[in-house]
């Protein structure tokens, strides 16, 4: 629905307030005019019965201005002025409904808009001359025309007074208005890193389940394709009981563990307080075995081996890569021969996957699992490399070992 013309000026003016602020509110300003009243009532016999009805009308309409000053700070300031300006046509001395002026100049430094807030600052310099003229400006003529200049000193103090007690409501509030924007930052702050995180742990359970589970598809289809194409070559061989056996084994066996995989990635988007346990190095034969299952044949390199048991880390990052590698080259590749290698040197370990793809199919550059690839290689601080080699569809990979490593 689009917003009303004007609306935005509207929602500067006026501030969104709760019930129990506005509750706080009304009854200060209830209390302020029945105090005023009281403290009015015992001046009103020196004045006549027009300024007692004129100060009484007065003192309601600045109770008002205190009762909406959080709710806007722009009417009430207004409003202040207003009764200024009343007060001094009619005649009238300062009197105790006054007071209510120094709780409207806190409310514009604390929760007027940037213009309302100096428009405060200004008014508590103004109001404090336009006071002390009103109330030095008989006897300023009077002293200045007998010749004596110390009512302007007289007159001077008396501004500086004024403006230090206005001035003294208007920072009070500005400082106020300090406390809670730095309060609003922090909560803001909290929120955004609080959504930060839960971003990347999203992004991180999605990486895993991607991984997870384009794998054990990609060996299950990989193993149903095989009995469908064994089927349509030779019939008598579909019924086999040994090759079916053996291929229904698989995909069981894959299906199972893609499962028990998911379930953990799960448990882990419903309970966030730790991390389940991780794929490591002693895996990667029961990955080799399932890339073998699926009908590729692997090769394998480990020149030269770990010297020592690398951080946990770098495990998963290996075992990850080499998943989301294989799993492309049984997808995209043309069912020959795919070659591992992994050399484990003193700084770091170097890996890469060849397999050759069809000659009429360009290989893949893009997608979630390249991109998962070389986010995996990214937060263990190493780096990745892929793309098309000749027929061929290379995987590289170099991952620094750390302290932890070496």
């Amino acid at each position: 629905m689009p917003r009303p013309r004007g609306s935005r000026s509207v929602s500067s003016v006026f501030r969104p307030m709760t019930g129990r602020q506005w509750t706080f509110d009304a009854v200060a300003a209830v209390l302020f005019l029945v105090l005023a009243g009281y403290f009015g009532l015992q001046t009103a016999f020196y004045s006549s019965g027009r300024q007692v009805v004129l100060a009484v009308g007065l003192s309601a309409v600045l109770s008002g201005a205190l009762a909406v000053r959080r709710y806007s700070p722009a009417v009430a300031l207004t409003v202040a002025w207003f009764v200024a300006v009343a007060q001094m046509l009619g005649g009238l001395q300062p009197a105790a409904y006054d007071l209510a002026i120094l709780g409207v100049l806190y409310a514009t430094a604390a929760y007027g808009s940037r213009l309302v807030f100096w428009l405060g600052f200004a008014s508590a310099l103004v109001g404090a001359l336009v006071a002390t003229v009103y109330l030095q400006l008989t006897r300023l003529i009077e002293m200045i025309r007998l010749g004596d200049m110390g009512a302007l000193v007289t007159a001077g103090y008396a501004w500086m007074a004024a403006s230090f007690a206005l001035l003294l409501a208007w920072t009070v509030g500005a400082l106020v208005r300090a406390v809670l924007r730095s309060r609003a930052s922090r909560v803001a702050q909290v929120q955004a890193e609080s959504d930060a995180a839960a971003e990347q742990e999203r992004v991180r359970i999605a990486r895993d389940m991607h991984d997870v589970v384009a794998h054990s598809l990609a060996v299950v289809i990989a193993q149903a394709d095989g009995a469908r194409y064994a089927a349509a070559a030779d019939p008598g061989a579909a019924v086999s009981a040994q090759g079916m056996s053996a291929a229904l084994g698989t995909i069981s066996t894959t299906a199972r563990a893609a499962l028990a995989d998911v379930r953990l990635l799960l448990g882990q988007l419903r309970h966030s307080e730790g991390d389940g346990p991780q794929p490591t190095l002693a895996d990667l034969e029961g990955l080799y075995a399932q890339v073998r299952a699926a009908g590729l044949e692997l090769r394998v390199s480990v020149d030269p081996a770990p010297h020592a048991e690398p951080a946990a880390s770098v495990q998963l990052a290996v075992y990850r890569i080499l998943q989301e590698a294989l799993t492309n080259a049984i997808r995209h590749g043309d069912g020959g021969a795919v070659d591992v290698r992994l050399a484990w040197t003193l700084d770091a370990v170097a890996l890469s996957v060849r397999n050759r793809v069809p000659g009429d199919a360009a290989p893949a550059t893009g997608g979630h699992g390249l991109i998962g690839m070389r986010e995996r290689a990214q937060l263990a601080g190493g780096t990745l490399d892929a793309g098309a080699e000749s027929s061929a569809f290379v995987v590289r990979a170099r991952i620094p070992l750390g302290e932890a490593g070496r």
